[in-house]
């Protein structure tokens, strides 16, 4: 009896011992919560990488006097439009126009001096024929006949000269362009040795968007275009946009022009210029804006930015692994226009199961329901996730 009683013991502990046991999973599975996951294909995207620029007008040109003397008068502007020839500023120096009547009157001389000697060959050659008088005499008026013309030659110089600075008191604009700053009145002396210029005029009908890239990201840029050489490169590369300063992109495309021939030593970058329209004159010389290079990736890995995390200087995404546990795997990836998407470069492969919410809530060994999201859902979860 006591036998029996203890087998029977013994089958009621291994009841309840299953029954706790089958409670107990079963709160396994009652914790375990869905959460919506991609499965990684290829996509082929386009990513935009942005760099600052500094915009310049296609001729900048600093106007500088190239003489001596007080502005007279200012023709232009700040601002103003003008055209290639236009007067923009007049120098007074009398002692240019007194050089220019001074001289007039020494070449008048001077040529009334040849007159003189020339007669004088003229006369003395038939006496020296007729021995009436020696070669020599003949010889010494040929001789100031020469030096006169020599003397003319010299005085016809200076006044070109003097006239040439005479004219270097209009100052005139080398290009059509804008007129810039003006940072001097009228009365003001100024000279060739003058540090700042009178003004500047630019030439803003193209502007060009001046940037730098380092150096890898200018190897990788030509490593991936078509083209024998440097210049059938850029003309193979896909136009380019322009963001203002105010945040609004430019309405016209740019192109790439140049990447300068060397690599800054102290920068490690190159020099680059994209050439952008700009007939309604919105884009000035000076201003600042950030360019757009576009770059195109095929069958490429495509998950939304919230689906990862940074930790500890790596960034994470999460798939679902053997028995439903969320696995981390650290990744590198490149953003996607638009701030909604990265482009995986490393880190997950194909028909990897991307988990793609509950990011910040999940840890690595956690069971998870997968619940599977096509791609049209996607677009909406990368909405959510970036509230």
């Amino acid at each position: 009896m006591r036998s029996f009683k203890f087998i029977a013991g013994i089958a009621g502990l291994l009841v309840l011992t299953a029954c706790g046991q089958s409670e107990q999973n079963g709160k396994q599975v009652q914790q375990a919560k869905p959460y919506k996951f991609i499965e990684a294909t290829g996509e082929n995207v386009t990513l935009l990488t942005s760099y600052p620029a500094t915009l310049e007008g296609k001729q900048d040109v600093s106007i500088r006097s190239k003489i001596d003397g007080y502005i007279e008068q200012i023709h232009v502007i700040e601002g103003q439009e003008v055209k290639k020839g236009q007067l923009l500023f007049t120098i007074s120096n009398p002692q240019y126009n007194q050089d220019v009547m001074r001289l007039e009157a020494s070449k008048a001389a001077a040529e009334s001096e040849i007159a003189t000697a020339r007669l004088q060959v003229e006369k003395t050659r038939p006496l020296v024929d007729e021995k009436i008088v020696s070669a020599f005499d003949l010889q010494a008026a040929e001789l100031k006949l020469k030096s006169a013309e020599a003397n003319l030659a010299q005085i016809k110089a200076q006044l070109s000269n003097a006239r040439t600075n005479v004219g270097y008191t209009k100052i005139q604009s080398p290009v059509t362009g804008v007129v810039g700053v003006i940072p001097f009145k009228v009365g003001s002396y100024i000279s060739n040795a003058t540090q700042e210029p009178l003004t500047t005029v630019s030439d803003i009908s193209e502007v060009y968007a001046s940037f730098a890239l380092n150096e890898k990201e200018q190897l990788e840029m030509m490593r991936n275009l078509e083209g024998k050489d440097m210049a059938e490169k850029i003309k193979n590369m896909d136009a380019v946009s322009l963001i203002l300063s105010t945040g609004e992109e430019y309405e016209e495309e740019g192109h790439i022009e140049s990447f300068s021939g060397i690599v800054n030593t102290l920068t490690g970058s190159v020099r680059v210029k994209a050439a952008f329209p700009n007939k309604e004159r919105v884009l000035l010389s000076g201003g600042s804006a950030r360019i757009q290079i576009p770059t195109k990736v095929e069958n490429r890995i495509v998950i939304p930015q919230g689906a990862t995390v940074e930790l500890q200087d790596k960034r994470m995404a999460f798939i679902v692994g053997e028995g439903n546990a969320v696995k981390g795997v650290p990744v590198k990836v490149r953003p996607v226009p638009g701030g909604k998407y990265f482009v995986v470069d490393e880190g997950l492969a194909v028909n990897d199961r991307v988990v793609v919410e509950g990011i910040g809530l999940l840890t690595e060994g956690t069971v998870i329901e997968p619940v599977k999201v096509d791609t049209k859902e996607v677009i909406q979860l990368a909405d959510n996730l970036s509230k």
